[in-house]
């Protein structure tokens, strides 16, 4: 198991390989939801501020 971890010398490579795929795979599904909550909110707004006035 452990031969399997160490990637037969190329484990650094291999795993910050992984670990970024897994971070950018990540940040590619939160920040478009953040932004369509924030564009949502920004509306919700706008849409008050034109009912008041």
């Amino acid at each position: 198991m452990s031969e399997f971890f160490a990637m037969g010398g190329y484990a650094f490579y291999v795993w910050t390989a992984y670990g970024l795929t897994f971070v950018l795979m990540l940040l590619g599904i939160i920040k478009p939801l953040l932004t369509n909550k924030q564009i949502l909110r920004s509306l919700i707004l706008k849409r008050k501020r034109e009912k008041t006035s």
